[in-house]
């Protein structure tokens, strides 16, 4: 069902989409090969950057039992998983049942934001079990870092492959942004502006200049849209698990555990960037093809966790992706930053079905 999209119509502020079905796999794709950026200027090195439902007060169903082991906390996370990478070993629901108290209408973007869920909720199926390790930041998970813009989902895969990793599956994303408690929000049940980089006011960009071939322009129009903030600079916008900027700040790449029946088949984008939407863990967007780039758009990386069971998602028709670097880090030259004031949230009646 969806609920809202991301646009990226000069006319159009802010959408989101949630699709939680899948259509028929069409003829697999050819990834295409790496296009020109759409900015060709110098970069700094990497090394130089150190659905509302009855409430219901069922318990979320227990962890299952990973065993015993003797090794403190420390060194199985070492073990398990890659310095910077975090390990997330928990039960994901496909399906869940919550019931939002609190929210609002947008009629601008045609959405529905909750602003507090309620802290019941229930899984609707059988619970998946998910082992796997995860970037502690947005790419290229390093705190302090400005993660990259304008890339495709074939760029950021082909990215995380060259580290011997992959982009997160959507159910992953979704797993270490609930963390072990399964809240709504990485930090709770209620949204909150001050713990993410969210609810920026909307600037209005110039789509020739955003993809404009002239380095030059590009890059004056994507820094005076520029309302990140570095990797990790807000503390509290952390999950369970320990995973930094899931929601807010960039909207990022994740790979579809089942095909979507929309534009973007096998690739989807999670969190929401600085806008004024959902900005949940479970919202999703489907609405863009996977060579899709904005300004707002990156990334972070998953892989297999050691010693475990790893997912193998259903067949989303997903094409073999050569690996390389193709996500240069960016350096806005006059960078704007989160908005002094915030998106106020707007009280209409949410319309009825005729």
């Amino acid at each position: 069902m969806k609920t809202a999209s991301w646009g990226v119509r000069a006319s159009q502020a802010w959408a989101a989409v949630v699709l939680t079905g899948c259509g028929q796999a069409k003829p697999l794709p050819v990834a295409p090969p790496p296009s020109p950026a759409p900015i060709s200027v110098v970069w700094p090195n990497k090394a130089e950057v150190d659905a509302s439902a009855p409430e219901v007060s069922v318990a979320t169903q227990p962890e299952p039992d990973a065993g015993p082991t003797d090794a403190p906390l420390e060194s199985v996370q070492v073990s398990a998983c890659p310095q910077g990478m975090m390990l997330v070993d928990t039960s994901y629901c496909p399906r869940i049942d919550r019931k939002c108290i609190d929210e609002e209408y947008s009629p601008q973007n045609k959405i529905t934001i909750c602003h507090k869920f309620a802290t019941s909720h229930r899984c609707l199926g059988e619970q998946e079990h998910r082992r796997f390790c995860i970037d502690e930041y947005e790419f290229p998970n390093k705190k302090g870092a400005h993660p990259p813009w304008m890339v495709s989902w074939y760029d950021a895969q082909a990215t995380c492959k060259s580290l011997g990793k992959r982009l997160c599956y959507e159910s992953e994303w979704v797993s270490a942004c609930e963390g072990p408690d399964k809240t709504p929000f990485p930090y709770g049940y209620s949204r909150d502006n001050t713990k993410c980089n969210i609810d920026n006011q909307w600037i209005k960009p110039s789509l020739p200049e955003v993809y404009s071939k002239d380095a030059v322009v590009a890059l004056q129009e994507l820094s005076r849209l520029d309302q990140s903030v570095a990797s990790g600079a807000i503390p509290e916008c952390v999950s369970g698990f320990g995973v930094h900027d899931l929601t807010g700040n960039f909207d990022e790449w994740v790979t579809a555990d089942s095909r979507h029946d929309d534009k973007s088949e096998w690739a989807a984008l999670k969190g929401g960037a600085w806008g004024h939407v959902r900005n949940a863990c479970r919202p999703v967007t489907t609405s863009h093809p996977p060579d899709f780039t904005y300004y707002f758009i990156a990334f972070r990386c998953c892989r297999d966790a050691a010693s475990g069971e790893a997912h193998t998602p259903k067949d989303a028709g997903v094409p073999e992706v050569e690996a390389g670097d193709r996500a240069p880090l960016p350096s806005p030259s006059y960078p704007t930053g989160p908005s002094s004031t915030k998106v106020a949230r707007e009280h209409w009646p949410r319309p009825t079905k005729p």
